[in-house]
Order: C-alpha cells, then structure tokens, then sequence
C-alpha cells in the first residue's frame, strides 16, 4: 500500500489535492473568513471578486499541500530526493564550512514541511527545527516520527534557548519559523504595512553566536514541482543597544519572510492569525474563544479556593454559618 501511496503522480496529486482544497473552501467557514480578512487587511487584494478568487487558490494550494504530507509519509529516502529541488545549496555549504553554524530562517510557505525533510536527505546534513508540541499527545508522537525519521532534530519551544544555542555551537543548521506571531517574547516588526510581532530568537542566536542568518523558503513551480531556495544571508547590523539590534535584525529578517510571501501570495498559510497582537478586532472569534478560557480559568480557581476552604472547616470543625 507503501508503496502504491509514494508512486502517485505529480498529476494525480494536483488534481486531487485541488478538488479537497475547494471542498475546504466552501467546508472550513471559520479558515475561510480569516484568510479573506488577512487578504483584506494587508492590501494584497483590495476588491471582494479579487479576494475571493485569491482565496479559492490558497486553499487549493492547501488542498495540495494535505495530499503531499499523506504522501510524504509513505516515501523512501531516495524518493523524497526526486521530488524536491534545492537552489543555492552552495550558499549553505559554503556557510557550513565556517562551523558557525547556520540560522536557517523559514516560513509557512509552499509545502515547508517536505522542504525541512529534503534538506538533510539531499546535503547530507542534520537539521534541527523549532516547532510547538501539539497538545494532543498521539498526534505529536505521529507528527515527530515523520519530521525526524530522515535525520532530523525537533527542538520544542518551551525553554528552547539553551538547546536552539548548543546546537549552533556545535556547528550545525537550525531552522526557525519566521511568520508567527510572538504575543509575550516578541518584538515589534513591520509586516505588510502593519504592526505585528515576531520572535527575536533569530537575531538574538546571530548576534550570541555570529552564526550567519540564512534566508531558505519552499515554493511550487506551475509544474507542481517543489523548489527550495536558499538566500543570500541577511546583513545583521551590530551596535551597542542590544534591544535596538533585536528589533532592527528581526525587521530585516521580516522584511525577506515578506518578500518571499509578496512573490508566492497563494502559497502562504493566510490562515495564520498573524496580526492578531495589535489587531485583536480582526480575529473577533479569537477573543471569544479566550475570553471563554478565561471565564473557565477563573470559575476553576473559584471552586477551587472554595474546595480548600470546605477542607480546612472540616478539618478544624469549625461549623459553617
């Protein structure tokens, strides 16, 4: 079965992962509002008819995208080699060959997944990538196994600095997402016109360990054929005010990520709540949802004082009024 999953053809997966990105299109109701807002909002289309017609071609790129995932877990080495084209992989061999390591900075564009596991498959290199731990446990378990069983390292956020540092020193590539927003740890950023934040882990770990930052993002041709391209490394600016070179650097690094995304729009994941931190009003069921939480958190720790409080009375005998 394997085996009949890896040898579907290009064609085939096209076909078939547009025909399920315009069932999600019409299906995924909350998805499709937020990617329409986001279109709205950063004046990438201006016009209902133009938006709507961006939006039908994002989520067939999802569409897409879901199918080569299924695929992806069903190929060989070799095969996943066939599939994925890296451009300017001598930027990264050359930048290796310093044992600085390499900040490899990513986004949500074009199948990134596939992208991460290509690398070390076709340079022969080990990858570490930060990632959030799913709370379902079964399906982090799942999503790990397929990220690493070519070679490479997941390293979870929480606490992640000191791991994210070693790695580095020790000469090797990491790879960071550049397109989410960072509510408590991040800085402020330009992106698209608009306020939004970043994390300033890349720029902190360039400027701590003088590792060179490396533009790297995944885009489909109109063959369907994936192409990584490496960048140019960013030019980092050092100064004496740390907090001036955190956000300067991470404006520069959002500055690539956005320029990436302007090329390939209908490939990014627009239904990422990107600039929910300055903006909350844009995302009106995302304050819903945390107010919710909230209420449910402090109703909890009422109960919970009145619990302690029944226990102690009962303990001291103290008869309740």
């Amino acid at each position: 079965m394997k085996s009949f999953i890896a040898q579907i053809p290009k064609t085939h997966l096209l076909f078939f992962g547009k025909i399920l990105g315009n069932l999600l299109y019409y299906l995924a109701v909350p998805q499709r509002r937020i990617v329409n807002r986001n279109l709205q909002f950063s004046l990438v289309e201006s016009s209902p008819q133009q938006i709507q017609s961006k939006a039908k071609r994002i989520f067939q790129h999802f569409g897409v995208t879901i199918i080569e995932l299924l695929q992806m877990a069903c190929l060989s080495q070799q095969e996943l080699v066939s599939k994925v084209r890296i451009e300017g992989a001598e930027i990264l061999i050359e930048a290796l060959a310093k044992q600085k390591g390499i900040i490899l900075i990513t986004a949500h564009l074009g199948n990134y997944e596939m992208a991460a596991q290509s690398i070390p498959c076709l340079l022969g290199l080990q990858m570490a990538a930060v990632a959030k731990k799913m709370r379902n446990v079964r399906l982090n378990r799942l999503i790990h196994n397929l990220r690493t069983r070519f070679g490479n390292k997941v390293i979870y956020k929480k606490g992640a600095l000191p791991e994210m540092t070693q790695t580095l020193r020790q000469g090797a590539m990491l790879a960071i997402l550049m397109d989410i927003s960072r509510r408590f740890d991040g800085v402020e950023v330009n992106f698209f016109g608009r306020r939004a934040t970043a994390t300033p882990a890349a720029a902190l770990l360039g400027l701590r360990c003088k590792s060179p930052i490396i533009p790297g993002f995944c885009h489909r041709n109109p063959k369907g054929e994936l192409i990584v391209q490496i960048e140019t490394p960013v030019e980092i600016q050092r100064t004496k005010d740390l907090r001036y070179d955190l956000q300067a650097n991470t404006q520069l690094i959002t500055d690539r990520v956005e320029l990436a995304i302007r090329n390939y729009p209908e490939q990014w994941n627009w239904m990422l709540k990107r600039w929910k931190d300055f903006y909350p009003d844009l995302y009106p069921e995302s304050e819903k949802r945390l107010k919710r939480i909230k209420e449910k958190r402090y109703e909890s720790t009422i109960a919970n004082v009145l619990g302690k409080l029944l226990m102690l009375t009962a303990v001291a005998d103290i008869p309740l009024q």
